[in-house]
């Protein structure tokens, strides 16, 4: 992989040179969601900014074809997923220290090699530049929300040193680090400005009153989770039938899929006692034709409740109780969390395409929580500036 040239001094940089020279941007994201904003908001950045994206964890592949990848990437057993009991065990015996000298090597090599470096995701990425000696940091936090954990003070400390400038979701975090003299700012969930779109007419699919989308995951439960959702599907009366969906994330195939739900992939949607149209990069297009999310996803189940659709999860056994605990503190109502088994997942879901005031309530619940878009535009100024 190429590296970055390196960013010239004030000295050698004629201002001509310097004017025209297109702006240098690092994007560090360490996650299969993160990923997916960041190349979103990749795609939006004008002309005047060259953006090359260093994934610490996984393949990268939502930025294939959007910008150029650099650096080392880590591959852990639990793909960054905390959902299930003792993870972080796991990925440790895997061999997860040994992943970061590489990370941190990298990240001190090219500390000087760009203009601005974008951090989106959680307090590990600032901490890595922070160790990495790269200052000037635009954070974008994606997972504190107001209603867990504040900053600790170490992680305030820290952002203090490292970051230019910080945006959180929630105005109570904004507030703990501007008593600290950081430059903080509430402007809107990023992750509500970067809902994929393909522009796909999902009406002209439609031929029942109700319409339910599913978001089975990105990770080794995938297949697994499409089929316990089949299965609640195949068991709601023939009145409440929707018309089914399927957001498949990068990386997922769907004839996997297939055969865990005793389907056929037809290589434009699943056939069988069910018809399931599948798209990648649509999530929006089906958010906007869709009454009620089934997801086991992360961020696209967070950027469904935003969107004011209720979202019907469910738990598995060896799941972490204080993530989903956590997870309700923040979305209240707006999602409904049962057991891995189909007949309870399918009342669920007959109880919430049988009730359109109860879904009005838990999806005004969902986008109050979440938030609102309006973060991307101020993120994009804070780059150029």
């Amino acid at each position: 992989m190429p590296m970055p040239r390196s960013k010239p001094s004030s000295a050698t940089a004629s201002p001509a040179s310097s004017s025209l020279a297109p702006t240098r941007l690092l994007v560090i994201t360490n996650g299969i969601g993160e990923d997916s904003v960041g190349a979103e908001l990749v795609r939006r950045l004008p002309p005047s900014i060259t953006a090359h994206a260093y994934p610490t964890l996984g393949s990268g592949q939502y930025y294939a074809g959007v910008c150029e990848i650099v650096g080392p990437r880590a591959s852990l057993a639990s793909a960054g997923s905390r959902v299930a009991s003792g993870t972080i065990a796991q990925d440790v015996a895997g061999g997860l220290l040994g992943t970061v000298p590489p990370g941190l090597a990298f990240m001190h090599r090219v500390r000087h090699a760009y203009d601005r470096v974008l951090v989106i995701g959680d307090f590990i990425g600032v901490g890595g530049c922070f160790l990495s000696g790269i200052r000037g940091v635009t954070y974008v936090d994606v997972y504190k929300t107001g209603y867990g954990s504040p900053y600790l003070g170490i992680e305030r400390w820290v952002i203090g040193k490292t970051c230019r400038t910080v945006f959180s979701r929630h105005p109570s975090l904004v507030e703990s680090l501007q008593a600290d003299g950081i430059d903080a700012r509430a402007a809107g969930n990023v992750m509500m400005d970067t809902i994929p779109r393909a522009g796909i007419d999902i009406k002209s699919l439609r031929t029942r009153p109700l319409a339910v989308t599913l978001l089975p995951g990105s990770r080794e439960q995938t297949a697994a989770n499409f089929a316990l959702q089949v299965d609640a599907l195949r068991r709601l009366p023939e009145a409440l039938r929707p018309d089914v969906f399927l957001a498949l994330a990068g990386g997922v195939e769907p004839e996997a899929l297939a055969r865990a739900a005793n389907l056929a992939w037809t290589g434009l949607n699943f056939t069988g006692d069910l018809t399931i149209h599948a798209f990648r990069g649509a999530l929006g297009d089906l958010l906007d034709e869709s009454d009620v999310v089934l997801s086991q996803a992360g961020t696209a189940t967070i950027q469904s409740l935003g969107s004011r659709r209720p979202v019907l999860s469910f738990t598995r056994p060896g799941d972490r109780v204080k993530r989903h605990r956590d997870e309700s503190r923040l979305f209240g109502d707006a999602r409904w969390l049962v057991q891995d088994d189909p007949r309870e997942i399918g009342d669920a879901l007959a109880a919430l395409l049988g009730n359109d005031i109860d879904r009005t309530r838990r999806g005004g619940i969902g986008q109050q929580r979440i938030g609102g878009p309006g973060a991307i535009d101020q993120i994009i100024a804070s780059l150029r500036a």
